[in-house]
């Protein structure tokens, strides 16, 4: 397989640049909310070596695009009280749901502004940059909503979940939360990606169907 190596750089940066801003929304979140844990350990920064983790948030994405597949990831959970924050459960989901969100608003404004100054439409480097960070924060967005712990998806499940079911999910997350997602990739890898590409095929639908 040949790989151009300017192409992985970018990707490289793209990747960089979308989990910071999504591992920095979730402290953000947390900070408005009550807590100051995040601001307290470091983790309010663009430092991307404060919220990255070697393999799921550089090797998993880099693999996924080296290989075809869509680009999916994931970060170092932003360290949240949650008897600190506004809301319980559902300040908990709001500060979840903020690290995708930005994702997929950062995937949108691309499009918008690759739209307005053809950069979208340039057969270059450019528009492969364009192209590149809507696919990759897409990928990020979807992969991040699936209610599996300790995704992101999951404490928004956890917030409307019965009391067994959370007790569950609490045993799921970190470490044991981590192997299980590897082992869904490895086993159901090929059904994950068609699942995500028809995700990101129909959000980028919908931004054609706004901007253009």
């Amino acid at each position: 397989m040949n790989i151009d190596f300017r192409v992985l750089l970018i990707m490289l940066v793209i990747i960089l640049i979308s989990m910071v801003l999504h591992e920095l929304a979730h402290g953000v979140v947390a900070y408005l909310l009550g807590d100051t844990t995040a601001k307290d350990e470091g983790r309010l920064t663009l430092n991307p070596f404060k919220h990255l983790d070697p393999i799921i948030s550089i090797l998993v994405p880099l693999f996924m695009y080296m290989t075809g597949g869509p680009i999916f990831g994931g970060a170092k959970p932003v360290p949240v009280d949650s008897r600190r924050l506004k809301g319980g459960a559902w300040g908990m989901a709001l500060v979840a749901i903020a690290g995708p969100l930005t994702n997929f608003i950062l995937a949108f404004l691309a499009f918008f502004i690759g739209h307005i100054s053809g950069g979208w439409y340039d057969t270059g480097m450019l528009g492969l940059i364009f192209r590149q960070f809507v696919v990759a924060n897409l990928g990020f967005f979807v992969f991040n909503i699936i209610p599996i712990p300790p995704l992101d998806g999951s404490r928004i499940l956890y917030a409307i979940a019965p009391d067994g079911a959370r007790e569950v999910m609490e045993k799921l997350e970190g470490t044991l939360g981590i192997w299980l997602i590897f082992i869904l990739i490895f086993i159901f890898g090929s059904t994950l990606s068609s699942f995500m590409t028809g995700a990101i095929n129909e959000i980028y639908k919908f931004f054609v169907s706004i901007v253009v």
